[in-house]
């Protein structure tokens, strides 16, 4: 076997090993929520080590684990839907594009970028669940204020919890940068040149 050989299968290993090991962090820091709502989505750390996976790993792999962490988060967190479409939307789709922040892989700063990226399009796809889905719900109180417009119930419910997650993932990536900077930019594991 020859030495390239050897290197990639050792990759490969690796890159399933951090995969398995990321998504069960995940899945333990889902269950330390911060702020919990009564209608679904919460304030916790759960995307970080997605994230962290997806910028060392690429596109592939991180959608791969967004998607695990998704199916999972749905059976051992107690899924809130109103129906199969919510739990394709809330679950399945919502926190599959979290692995595209691997688009931003061997960039500095990239995980910032990675980050709102994939923060963004998983409000998107809670934003459109919330005025398609749970549009049956208006006219709804929140924050001491009735909204009887489905998207802007949408806006304000799911941008709530979303800006803060964003947030705290930016400002722990911020604090972690410096002193796990090889491991953002996958220096460990980038291919070596001949």
């Amino acid at each position: 076997m020859s030495t390239a050989t050897n290197r990639k299968s050792h990759l490969y290993i690796r890159m399933l090993c951090e995969g398995a090991i990321l998504l069960a962090l995940a899945l333990v820091l889902n269950a330390l929520k911060l702020i919990q709502f009564t209608n679904g989505g919460s304030v916790d750390l759960a995307m970080i080590p997605i994230f962290f996976f997806a910028i060392r790993w690429g596109v592939g792999p991180g959608l791969l684990v967004g998607f695990a962490f998704g199916l999972l988060q749905m059976f051992i967190d107690g899924a809130i839907a109103w129906g199969w479409q919510s739990l394709l939307l809330d679950y399945l789709v919502a926190f599959t594009p979290l692995g595209l922040a691997g688009l931003f892989r061997f960039r500095r700063g990239g995980i910032f970028a990675g980050t709102v990226l994939g923060c963004v399009l998983r409000f998107i796809v809670h934003y459109i669940s919330g005025i398609t889905i749970y549009a049956i719900v208006a006219p709804t109180e929140l924050f001491n204020l009735t909204f009887t417009e489905p998207w802007m119930y949408s806006l304000v419910y799911n941008g709530s919890y979303m800006l803060i997650d964003m947030v705290l993932c930016l400002v722990v990536f911020a604090l972690l940068y410096k002193p796990l900077r090889k491991y953002f930019l996958a220096a460990d594991i980038r291919p070596i040149k001949n």
